[in-house]
């Protein structure tokens, strides 16, 4: 039975490019036909087809290829999940390695699953610097005044001139939308808010 190296390669915005990944996988020796990828999912995602269908096709004695090991979890319960459904569903011999940068790592031996363990740690904890790192930057941004959120369709003027049209009750929702150029959820919007600041 002929033994494959499956790739897995994933970005987790849709603006990043999987090329120095796929470039890396095939480095590694993973053919091209064989490399899933997700596009735009970050790594806490688990509802991510490209891996889904990575998992699926390796079968007993390949080996799942990875350049990182962030690109496929980046959490310890997530690599935890991953690797004890590749080994559940293996019942032979010779059970799915996994190569993390070109590093074999055999999930049923108990020093690979250490090994594996503390790189998932690693990965996790890289995970929690960056989502703290973001935060820490939204908030400096905000207290500088350069992070306002989403501004409102109308302004101020415009949204009092809807509600005198509205009161005078002499257009409905969808011609006042089209009157003011915005949907009809704006105007409902705008309305029930002025209705409470009243």
């Amino acid at each position: 039975m002929n033994e494959f190296l499956i790739g897995y390669a994933r970005v987790s915005t849709n603006e990043q490019d999987l090329t120095a990944q796929r470039n890396a996988l095939e480095a590694l020796g993973v053919r091209s036909n064989l490399i899933y990828t997700d596009h735009g999912l970050t790594g806490t995602n688990r509802a991510r087809p490209g891996l889904r269908e990575a998992l699926a096709a390796c079968r007993n004695g390949d080996t799942l290829v990875v350049a990182k090991l962030d690109r496929l979890a980046r959490s310890l319960r997530d690599a935890k999940d991953i690797i004890d459904e590749l080994t559940a569903r293996i019942q032979a011999v010779k059970s799915v390695t996994l190569s993390i940068g070109g590093s074999v790592h055999d999930p049923t031996d108990p020093v690979g699953r250490l090994l594996f363990n503390v790189l998932a740690m690693v990965a996790e904890f890289e995970s929690d610097l960056i989502r703290a790192r973001t935060r820490e930057g939204m908030q400096v941004a905000k207290a500088k005044g350069h992070l306002r959120g989403k501004q409102p369709k109308l302004s101020t003027a415009q949204q009092h001139h809807l509600m005198e049209v509205h009161r005078a009750e002499t257009h409905s929702t969808a011609e006042l939308a089209e009157l003011f150029n915005v949907a009809r959820s704006t105007v409902y919007r705008t309305v029930k808010r002025q209705s409470v600041d009243r």
